[in-house]
């Protein structure tokens, strides 16, 4: 780190060449002035970037020509013939590969072709009204190479938050940024069958798709630069700053409910209509054609503010969406997406305090209510046969708030240096009311719904950056340095007693379990469990009111050594007052090979530190499987019951990350190919179930967070993109591309048993999540009125293994003769749930009616396309996981868009 250190110093004080100076201002056909545009010296890696006021200054060759290009509009080139140089820009659809990128560099003049990592830059406004996808989420899966996110049922919270991820990694290893601005996580953290187990993430759909104009993805290891989490990558969301314009959609669609597959009898989309003899809502749904109805709408407007380039934006946007039923199994009669009911408010704000200094602000507010299936309670399950009889399907339903707020100032001195003060506001809350429910404890007195309590997440970021941009040295220095502190906050809030309680035969709470008992259940002879099924609420002995704080300081800078070679480096040093400091370090180069082509690469070390969720989480639980109902115990991370257990205090997850890669550009062709290695050690893993049964309270497993797993993961990330217009038609083709490859170097089970610390099941729920590649075609045409969109995407194989896995090996021998090894083979191969690799097309046909409205029609998943059948026990209890896909179908809209 010295070296890389020195090495810094040694760029700020290289040589200074004098160039020819231009200036001037560029501005929309309106006159209104565009800050932020980027100006490239042609054939040279020299460029700025717009003021606040539209206003620029770049030094240059004699004879040079400057580009001007800003998303959103045409590029223009002009010749610096004159030291005063005005432009103005028309909107269009430009060439995104060429766009100035915020995220990668705190340099003003990268734009992706020219960066030394992989960016990509995607254009929301364009995908949202090219395809029927709702979420943010959604949308990323189908653009964005390697991206992962997926729709999940059985999985608790995470029905309610999809988890997402880059390059295989966990969703709590992507750094989220808002307008720069690093955006708080979810209080969730994922258990049972989900992707990203034992992880937390951030909640990007709670950010609305028409509040964004742009999203950078960063897929390079960047902890140096932004500090714990982007061991994958950062996505940066950039959201809308335009005025003058309002802009909308209403959308409405729905799922085809025809899953193809030989299920058995009982198990379509007509099973289950049992309505409890209490009328509380424990149905299904009627038997019909298309479910999951989607209403959408939303509008964005923009107002200016002076004269000097001042605005308010302000977004709002409204979700009703239906639950899905798809067949599941005997023990799952409630299978498919949840219910969202949903209402965003976005605001972006901006204005000028001086020549040079502007006030800005940015923030929102997400509310959620949903509402999603549990596990079937059949008969014989822990059932009071005289409130369900015949069993019934309870459902997790939750209020998510969202809520965020940032302000800063942004100033540039006299002598060129750009600074930016900020502090940034966000907090997550998530609670839980449980429907259509019992405490069998309670017996028929029970209530059917319960307040189960919850958990929020607070962080507070307080940052100040400073840079400066060099033109003079050599052919371009950027120097940046800062500081940031952060302060977060998780709290566990307790339910109502009933929904966490174990009541004994005379309805009063169980205190000490030696002494007093619950009622038995007549059918399977044991006690009947208490607190709330589907979902057990918290108690006071799981609440937590937990903080920590964390100070870093970080530099980086680029220098552009000539105009083929650019080379940059970063080191941060970060202190959290829970478990100490680390110091991690970056190097990458761009080296232009000629006109066209550009080599790049990078290597790194990276750090994502344990979340507080991680360290203090915990929870009873009821866990079903092929033995029946099991009563599980969480711990969290820094009790005695852990220690007990011989179960380490949580450490940062360590990463080493190296990327090399090509960009090539030819007029209306543009291509990066990008080769990863991500080596992590420490990985933060939830472990199997242990043997609790000597615990007081009636556990009979427990269950721990650790730093259980090293892994390494490859791969390749592909995008090849081409537009042209042809007289007055328009063409586009673009091909994004991952093929990843995840191994598992090192289980750190100490002494422990691997298979109970971190079993084969385990192991294949975590390279699950990393599929082995996917690969998406998308095919634009439009001409005039009308435009048309097709999308084919390539989901790899994904192999799980279902609880065959943790059965008796000896039910899987075949012959006295076999080895242990073959027997182990034997269940394995019994217990391999194989979901083969499957197209998905997409259509999309828009007509623009007027000049100011357009409709849209089209289909996601057009051929119904579901993944491959199980007939065994799968984790979420349907005929299928929750794999790239998705189990939900064809998925059929239309939409009305307009722009005034």
């Amino acid at each position: 780190m010295k070296k890389i250190a020195l090495f810094l110093f040694l760029l700020n004080t290289m040589f200074l060449f004098a160039q020819k100076e231009i200036s001037g201002v560029v501005k929309d056909k309106s006159g209104a002035p565009l800050p932020g545009v980027n100006i490239l010296e042609k054939g040279t890696t020299n460029g700025v970037s717009t003021d606040f006021e539209g206003g620029y200054i770049i030094k240059v060759k004699e004879g040079a020509v400057l580009i001007f290009s800003y998303i959103g509009y045409s590029s223009v080139e002009k010749s610096a013939t004159n030291n005063k140089t005005d432009i103005t820009l028309d909107q269009s659809g430009g060439q995104i590969l060429n766009d100035v990128v915020v995220v990668g560099s705190r340099n003003a003049k990268r734009t992706v072709v020219n960066s030394a990592v992989p960016i990509d830059v995607i254009n929301v406004k364009d995908v949202t009204t090219q395809s029927g996808k709702l979420e943010i989420n959604e949308l990323l899966q189908y653009v964005a190479p390697s991206f992962n996110a997926n729709k999940q049922s059985g999985s608790d919270g995470a029905d309610h938050v999809d988890p997402a991820s880059l390059r295989g990694m966990g969703p709590d290893q992507t750094l989220v940024l808002i307008n720069g601005k690093r955006r708080h996580q979810s209080s969730l953290i994922n258990l049972f069958g989900t992707r990203g187990r034992g992880n937390t993430g951030t909640d990007l759909n709670a950010i609305p798709a028409a509040s964004i104009k742009r999203i950078e993805i960063l897929r390079d290891g960047a902890a140096a630069q932004y500090g714990s989490d982007a061991i994958a990558g950062v996505i940066n969301i950039v959201t809308n700053d335009n005025v003058n314009e309002f802009t909308g959609a209403v959308t409405y669609g729905a799922f085809n409910t025809d899953a193809k597959g030989d299920f058995p009898v009982g198990t379509a989309n007509t099973e289950g209509f049992r309505l409890d003899k209490h009328g509380n809502g424990n149905t299904f749904g009627k038997d019909q054609n298309f479910d999951g109805g989607s209403l959408k709408v939303s509008a964005n407007y923009g107002l200016p503010i002076g004269t000097k380039g001042g605005y308010v934006n302000v977004t709002g946007e409204f979700l009703n969406k239906n639950k899905t039923l798809r067949p599941g199994f005997d023990f799952r009669k409630g299978f498919g997406e949840a219910e969202i009911q949903g209402v965003n408010l976005f605001v972006n704000f901006a204005v000028p305090i001086s020549e040079k200094t502007q006030f800005y602000a940015f923030g929102g507010s997400n509310f959620r209510d949903t509402d999603a299936y549990a596990f079937t309670r059949n008969d014989g399950e822990r059932v009071v046969e005289s409130i369900y009889p015949g069993g019934y399907t309870p459902r997790i339903t939750s209020k998510i708030n969202d809520n965020s707020i940032a302000a800063g100032i942004r100033t540039e001195t006299s002598g060129g240096w750009k600074m930016d003060f900020s502090n940034t506001l966000g907090q997550n809350k998530f609670h839980y009311d449980i429907k259509g429910t019992i405490n069998a404890s309670l017996e028929d007195k029970s209530p059917l719904e319960f307040d189960a309590g919850g958990h929020s997440l607070l962080q507070n970021t307080t940052n100040f950056d400073v840079s400066k941009n060099y033109g003079d040295i050599l052919s371009g220095l950027n120097l940046a340095f800062g500081a940031e502190f952060r302060v977060e906050k998780f709290e566990i809030f307790a339910g109502e007693e009933g929904s966490y309680a174990t009541y004994d035969t005379n309805g009063k709470p169980i205190t000490d379990p030696t002494s007093q008992s619950a009622p038995i259940d007549p059918i399977s002879g044991e006690p009947r469990p208490g607190g709330s099924q589907g979902f057990p609420g918290y108690s006071p002995l799981n609440e937590v009111n937990k903080s920590r704080t964390n100070f870093s300081l970080y530099t980086d800078a680029e220098l552009d050594i000539s105009e083929a070679w650019m080379v940059s480096g970063a080191v941060r040093y970060e202190n959290y007052s829970d478990f100490g400091s680390t110091v991690n370090g970056k190097l990458a180069s761009r080296l232009k090979i000629t006109d066209h082509i550009n080599l790049r690469g990078s290597v790194s070390t990276g750090f994502r530190a344990p979340s507080l969720a991680q360290i203090y989480y915990n929870l009873r639980f009821t866990n079903f499987s092929t033995a029946g109902a099991t009563e599980v115990l969480l711990a969290p991370n820094d009790s005695e019951i852990t220690r007990a257990f011989g179960i380490q205090k949580l450490n940062e997850e360590k990463a080493v990350n190296a990327s090399l890669g090509f960009t090539a550009n030819f007029g209306d062709f543009t291509a990066t190919i990008d080769g990863y290695l991500i080596n992590v050690k420490d990985r933060i893993v939830l472990t199997g179930y242990f043997d609790a049964s000597a615990l007081p309270g009636n556990i009979d497993k427990a269950q721990f967070f650790v730093n259980g797993v090293d892994t390494k993961t490859t791969g390749l990330d592909v995008v090849f993109a081409w537009k042209k217009t042809i007289n007055e038609n328009r063409f586009g083709a673009t091909l994004v591309g991952n093929i990843n490859d995840m191994k598992i170097d090192k289980v750190k089970n100490g002494n422990l048993d691997e298979k109970t610390f971190f079993g084969e099941r385990d192991k294949a729920f975590l390279l699950a999540s990393a599929p082995p590649s996917k690969f998406g075609l998308n095919l634009n045409y439009g001409r005039k009125w009308f435009d048309a969109g097709l999308a084919f995407t390539r989901f790899s194989e994904v192999k799980l293994l279902d609880y065959q896995m943790d059965e008796d090996p000896e039910d899987y021998r075949t012959s006295p003769t076999e080895t242990d090894a073959q027997v182990f083979a034997n269940q394995k191969k019994a217990a391999t749930d194989t979901y083969g690799a499957k197209i998905v097309t997409d259509l999309t046909l828009g007509f623009k009616v007027s000049k100011s409205t357009k409709i849209s029609i089209g289909a996601n998943n057009l051929l119904n396309i579901y993944p491959d059948q199980q007939d065994d026990w799968v984790e979420a209890g349907g005929y299928w996981d929750a794999v790239q896909m998705g189990f939900s179908g064809a998925y059929y809209y239309a939409r009305l868009g307009f722009n005034f």
